[in-house]
């Protein structure tokens, strides 16, 4: 781990440069994927931002429909154990169980929760002001 700058600071600061000193001085498809290329940027830092609370929130949801677990040590792995668990809440969804009921609205509130938060990261401009 570095002292500073961090990771975060190091992608803003490219996006920086990007916006400020390089896409003005650039013409149609470079000038686009100067533009990409700094929206890339910025997402990757609200990821290293978010992701380990969005995770750690989307664990929680996910033990109050498919039951209680013990939550991974790692980011790693909690990444891979709430990729595993979302597969298990879709075979539930896919044989009716998220129909009617309940559970039903429990489900659709953790899968609402759960886009708001990919959202936060892959473009916050489309949340609702003060969702992001």
């Amino acid at each position: 781990m570095q002292d500073r700058p961090s990771a975060t600071e190091l992608l803003d600061a490219v996006r920086g440069f990007l916006e400020r000193d390089v896409i003005d001085a650039l013409e149609g498809t470079v000038k686009f994927h100067a533009r990409v290329a700094a929206n890339v940027l910025a997402i990757l830092a609200r990821e290293l931002q978010l992701e380990p609370s969005h995770l750690a929130a989307e664990w929680s949801r996910l033990d109050a429909l498919l039951g209680a677990e013990p939550a991974p040590d790692s980011l790693a792995g909690l990444r891979e154990a709430v990729r595993a668990r979302s597969e298990q809440l879709c075979a539930r969804i896919r044989a009716g169980e998220a129909d009617a009921g309940p559970w039903r609205a429990a489900t659709l509130a953790h899968v609402r929760a759960t886009v708001r938060d990919k959202l936060a990261i892959a473009n916050p401009k489309l949340l609702a002001p003060g969702e992001a």
